[in-house]
């Protein structure tokens, strides 16, 4: 049975221009640009640099007394939505479709799966194997890999060039790859790549041995069990040092150094600048974050001229309702770049503040725990406007360029009762494990005792965690011989 009935409800959404606020508020500076330019280019009534002085004064002296009325006369409810917001706000005709695209400059040149392919012209191959040797360089991954099971890829040449083949064919023509540069290039996993590179060496001792542990006893020697490698392969000491030497120069990753050259070189460019002047700090943002923009006086002069025309034919009244579009979503743009000029200075002002020990000394111990919550009590925001602040936006100070985010950790109490970041003792952790004798590594235990000596109580898995953290693996794996 239907039936109606009235319901009151509560419900909060965000308007499309807090949207695009809090997309321009997470936008680091390079970033930033290629948004104004956009901007610039799909809105011409946006404008870069000083306005005139002149119009100005002339728009505040007119300000667009009329405009009211002309606005009747050519029914503004044409273009005006039922929920009285302006139809061009809820369009994208002011972005472009993908607003969060990216542009990814390219560098010309030859791909790395080209570079490989060229090369199997010198080798001799009938019809049939020189297309499969096409398909298993286009099977190649940007680290030189080949990570598909030959099975697989046997399957897909029949279902897909019709080339009917089996495994011990495609294997055989996989040996012809493996001669290719960059050495180790189509190896389906790091044994065969660094077996294939000592393959490739001038024979001697060294060399000749570390073939023998990466053949034979690969699992041992990535577990770092040399006296069992020693034991088994009856050699001493000294001759394992220098077949490890011989592994440790070796690309684990070919077509890795290939492609560093199509790589982008970017920079970093800081959001904000810290200086310490007469011991006091002094917070700017980077001049590139607030372009001067201003409405197009062009378009300003063009509404008025229709304003003063007498009667308005639709060609004219269309072209009234494009030209106000493109005026009130050059102004929102203007206030929602200021607007987000004003968020980025509160946000870190109050992150200097609050690190002010930090900012005038350098000393990271002197960093005290803070969480995103902390700031944003502080500037009455949402966090999430803090998080977008911190997440990708750096700071140049007097002792190099940070990350904003970095700033932020969680605290613990040590044994003075004082609370101490937790980037503190992930310091200490790092010095501990850098002066350790790497013949015989701490295990994560023994670091326990040492930083707990050092004032701060906390627990093995926090240690383990923290290890992880800064990058150091087990004790197993930092030893060296």
């Amino acid at each position: 049975m239907l039936n109606q009935r009235l319901q009151l409800k509560l419900s909060q959404k965000l308007s499309p221009q807090q949207i695009q606020l809090m997309k321009l508020i997470q936008l680091p500076v390079q970033e930033l640009e290629q948004r104004l330019s956009r901007e610039i280019e799909e809105n011409p009534a946006l404008e870069v640099g000083k306005e005139n002085e002149e119009n100005i004064l002339q728009e505040d002296s007119e300000d667009f007394k009329d405009e009211k009325e002309f606005e009747e006369e050519i029914n503004v409810e044409d273009y005006l939505s039922d929920d009285d917001i302006p139809d061009y706000k809820l369009k994208s005709n002011n972005y472009s479709a993908d607003d969060e695209q990216k542009d990814i400059p390219f560098v010309s040149g030859v791909s790395f799966n080209e570079f490989v392919k060229t090369q199997l012209q010198t080798f001799t191959f009938n019809d049939s194997d020189l297309e499969i040797a096409y398909f298993l360089v286009g099977s190649i991954d940007h680290t030189g890999y080949i990570r598909r099971d030959l099975m697989d890829i046997v399957d897909d040449l029949a279902f897909t060039l019709g080339i009917y083949s089996d495994k011990k064919s495609v294997e055989r023509i996989l040996q012809t790859i493996h001669l290719l540069d960059p050495p180790g290039v189509g190896a389906r996993n790091l044994q065969e790549c660094l077996s294939i590179q000592l393959k490739r060496k001038k024979s001697s001792q060294s060399v000749d041995t570390a073939i023998r542990i990466i053949d034979n006893n690969f699992d041992m020697f990535i577990k770092k069990h040399y006296k069992k490698i020693i034991l088994k392969l009856n050699i001493n000491e000294e001759i394992l040092k220098k077949a490890i030497k011989e592994i440790e120069k070796l690309n684990p990753k070919p077509g890795a150094a290939f492609s560093e050259t199509t790589k982008i070189n970017s920079s970093i460019i800081p959001d904000f600048k810290v200086e310490i002047i007469e011991n006091k700090l002094n917070l700017t943002l980077n001049s590139r974050n607030a372009p001067e923009l201003h409405v197009s006086n062009e378009y300003k002069n063009m509404l008025s001229g229709y304003k003063e025309t007498n009667k308005v034919s639709k060609s004219q009244k269309d072209a009234v309702i494009f030209i106000k579009q493109k005026l009130d979503a050059a102004k929102w743009f203007i206030d929602a770049i200021n607007q987000r000029n004003q968020t980025l200075l509160l946000t870190m002002n109050a992150i200097m503040t609050f690190q002010q020990e930090y900012f005038l000394s350098g000393d990271e111990s002197k960093l005290k725990p803070m969480i995103l919550k902390d700031i944003a009590e502080k500037i009455q925001m949402d966090i999430s406007t803090v998080s977008r602040v911190a997440n990708s936006k750096y700071v140049d100070c007097p002792y190099g360029t940070k990350l904003i985010k970095s700033f932020f950790s969680e605290g613990i109490v040590n044994d003075e009762g004082v609370e101490v970041s937790t980037i503190e003792i992930k310091k200490e952790l790092k010095i501990i494990i850098e002066s350790e004798n790497k013949s015989k590594p701490l295990t994560d235990e023994q670091l326990t005792k040492l930083i707990n000596l050092k004032g701060y109580p906390i627990a093995r898995r926090t240690v383990a965690k923290y290890r992880e953290m800064i990058g150091c693996p087990v004790a197993r794996l930092r030893k060296k011989l």
